[in-house]
């Protein structure tokens, strides 16, 4: 890759194959998603090598070590070299991954839908307990 020696977080957060667009990655930093070394930072900060990101997406968080810096989108294992996850972070992914799962496997789906006579049954007993 070639040399950079200033790139925006947003940028690279684009780059590094984060988010799909620089906007979706500036609202995420403004929104307080991303940490920079443990503190909120704006979309304008110089990274630098070695810092630790936290970055929020979906369910969890990621801990991400910079190991170069670039402002140009590549393709995807390219912009993989770009970062390493902590070990912890992926535990703790991989942890919440099969929590949800778990979860999920506990929720049992209604065979079928209730019929007109029963939703009518279902919404006069929720009026009655709700009075």
């Amino acid at each position: 890759m070639t040399e950079v020696n200033k790139v925006r977080l947003d940028k690279w957060l684009w780059a590094a194959r984060f988010f799909k667009t620089r906007s979706l990655a500036k609202d995420a930093i403004d929104g307080g998603k991303v940490k920079y070394n443990q503190q909120s930072c704006k979309p304008g900060k110089a990274v630098e090598l070695g810092i630790e990101l936290v970055i929020r997406q979906g369910w969890v968080d990621k801990v991400v070590i910079v190991l170069e810096l670039s402002d140009k989108r590549k393709n995807a294992t390219l912009a993989q070299k770009m970062y390493s996850e902590t070990d912890e972070s992926i535990e703790k992914r991989e942890k919440a991954l099969i929590e949800r799962k778990q979860m999920m496997d506990a929720h049992v789906a209604p065979a079928k839908r209730p019929n007109k006579r029963e939703r009518r049954h279902i919404h006069r007993f929720k009026n009655i307990n709700s009075e």
